[in-house]
């Protein structure tokens, strides 16, 4: 079982990873001009990057209460699910969303 929950975290990671990707992506194909792409697709994971370091990370360098927390993580991947499919990537989006529930209800089960 230890060995299963292990995996659940590192598919967790591969997740966050995946959602900061997909803002990316969205934030190319979002801009018209080079500039604007440029800007968009840093800033939008940086913006994600930087709630989820401040307040849903492990070592968050603040703790709002488990509820606060969950709100801000489905926020994040729902909206990296929402870039996805107004990207025109509705099947990655719906991986990525299907993907993040399974998780996050296997996190909840195992306590993680």
């Amino acid at each position: 079982m230890d060995a299963l929950k292990a995996v659940n975290l590192g598919v967790r990671f591969v997740l966050e990873l995946c959602a900061l990707a997909a803002l990316a992506y969205w934030g190319w194909k979002a801009g018209d001009r080079t500039l604007v792409k440029v800007v968009v697709a840093v800033g939008a994971p940086l913006a994600a990057a930087i709630v989820w370091g401040l307040f849903v990370a492990p070592k968050a360098t603040f703790h709002p209460g488990a509820g606060v927390r969950l709100v801000l993580e489905v926020l994040v991947f729902g909206c990296a699910v929402v870039a996805l499919v107004a990207a025109g990537q509705i099947g990655l989006g719906l991986a990525l969303g299907g993907a993040y529930v399974v998780n996050r209800i296997l996190m909840g089960v195992w306590d993680q």
